[in-house]
């Protein structure tokens, strides 16, 4: 019987498990495949990633370090508006190398961390969290079962776990795809491009890893011929061609009796941008700190507590997100408007209000 199971090892998986661990649980983490693959999401995040490993690995996972984008309403042969910084706004990271660092750490811990290990059933009694779980390597492809008092399920935007215990689902689904041109690119400015419905196409330069082109819509669009658009716009060969959903809307509850989500199968995200590394993150460390398995009255304290701390971030994500279905002319005004010198946190929509970017707006 472990305190915790841990279901998938990706950032929030890993980040959890590690502070259980650290904590002093007995804490075991499956994830189906290799840990870090496939590539489902880019690697462009705030500096509050280095918060979250260690610091001798700040080398070997940075690519790139950006200091602004260039917003588009429309191709890159379109007029951008420029919103900057004179230091760092972000970084450009190794993704599946952030991955596998962040699951070292939670092995480094004490967590048991298992990789070929798929969850096929969720059990829920009420002492325990029963798992079914085949191993890729077992010859007979027999299924074993793992019990825990209480399962984390990090298992991302289709979450097996929270379909196994009935959770609800986040408000919506997009359907992001992206790709990468090889040729070096050491430029530090992303290109945003307001022309996907109610979300946005991006160019992202990764140094020597080359350049990454995305792109995000609705279910239903054709996602797939909006990137060949994009990139033939570039004149660009593409490869290591990515797809997957992203969760936006967090559900009213992601909490059962034992069993918690944690990061995209909570729809932990930006709604703005789709990112959900820094926020899944920082939610496992509110349940790392909140509950205990042994208290199944201790979740109500996890979701008091995530929610504490990025409600506020979403639904301002969420104000601002609507600003990409304005009409093209209103677009072209706010950006014009609003272009230049900026003071903002690019997870944090609330320091669009702070003292720093109302001054350097006004300036």
């Amino acid at each position: 019987m472990y305190d915790f199971a841990v279901v998938g090892v990706g950032p929030a998986g890993a980040r959890f498990a590690r502070r259980a661990a650290e904590a002093g649980y007995d804490v075991i983490a499956f994830e189906k495949g290799e840990v870090g693959t496939p590539l489902a999401c880019s690697g462009h995040v705030s500096d509050d990633v280095w918060e979250y490993v260690p610091d001798a690995a700040r080398e070997e996972l940075l690519q790139n370090e950006v200091y602004g984008a260039r917003f588009r309403v429309g191709g890159p042969d379109s007029k951008p508006y420029r919103f900057y910084k004179e230091e760092r706004v972000s970084n450009v990271i190794d993704r599946v190398g952030l991955d596998r660092t962040l699951a070292d750490c939670a092995r480094e811990a004490g967590a048991d961390v298992r990789e070929g290990h798929t969850v096929t059933g969720v059990d829920e009694r009420e002492d325990r969290v029963a798992l079914d779980v085949r191993t890729a390597d077992r010859v007979d492809g027999g299924i074993e079962t793992v019990e825990a008092r209480m399962v984390a399920g990090c298992d991302g935007p289709v979450s097996r776990v929270r379909r196994a215990v009935g959770l609800p689902e986040p408000d919506e689904k997009l359907h992001g795809v992206l790709a990468f041109d090889r040729d070096p690119d050491h430029g530090d400015f992303v290109d945003v491009h307001l022309t996907a419905p109610t979300f946005f196409a991006w160019r992202i330069p990764r140094g020597e890893a080359g350049v990454e082109y995305g792109l995000a819509a609705p279910p239903g669009v054709e996602v797939n011929e909006m990137f060949d658009a994009l990139t033939d716009a570039y004149d660009v060969e593409t490869d290591h061609f990515c797809s997957g959903a992203i969760p936006v809307g967090p559900p009213e509850t992601v909490t059962t009796d034992r069993v918690f989500l944690i990061g995209d199968a909570a729809a932990q995200t930006k709604p703005f941008t789709g990112g959900g590394i820094r926020y899944g993150m920082a939610a496992a460390d509110a349940a790392a700190g909140a509950i205990d398995p042994a208290d199944p009255a201790t979740l109500a304290d996890y979701e008091a507590a995530w929610r504490d701390e990025l409600a506020r971030e979403i639904r301002l994500g969420k104000l601002i997100r609507k600003c990409y279905s304005l009409p093209e002319p209103v677009q072209r005004l706010g950006l014009r408007a609003l272009s230049g010198e900026i003071g903002v946190h690019m997870d944090r929509p609330s320091s669009f209000f702070s003292r720093t970017h109302l001054r350097r707006l006004l300036r």
